[in-house]
């Protein structure tokens, strides 16, 4: 039995804090996406980057559908960002990856901030199986 996604958000989030404490705001998003890589395998936590996903169109497949930052666990999509403010097309985008994958949870996560919770916010997606 593997962890709850709480658990599993948690660890992320912790990861991602760790980084933030280390480097700070005001790098690229590709420095906080290689340091989060890092963390999540130093904690065996399985997770694909730069996971390109197919987006379903009436009866054909877009293979170039999208590219997310992470996906964790299969279970988690990890959006990073190093912006000054993250904005509603942020969050519509990584809520469009959960209803494509049929994932429910989603994290976004803005670098770019004094306090990193600040920057964390969780998208979840209400699908209806």
């Amino acid at each position: 039995m593997g962890m709850s996604l709480n658990e599993l958000t948690e660890k992320i989030i912790g990861a991602a804090i760790k980084v933030h404490r280390t480097l700070g705001p005001g790098f690229l998003e590709s420095v906080y996406q290689a340091a989060i890589a890092y963390e999540l395998g130093k904690a065996n936590i399985p997770f694909e980057k730069e996971k390109t996903l197919p987006v379903a169109y009436e009866d054909i497949f877009i293979e170039v559908g999208f590219r997310c930052d992470f996906l964790v666990d299969k279970r988690v999509i990890v959006e990073c960002k190093s912006v000054k403010e993250v904005t509603p097309l942020d969050h519509a985008q990584l809520l469009n990856y959960l209803k494509i994958t049929n994932l429910q949870l989603g994290l976004l996560i803005n670098f770019n901030v004094r306090i990193l919770t600040t920057g964390i916010k969780r998208i979840v997606n209400n699908y209806n199986d």
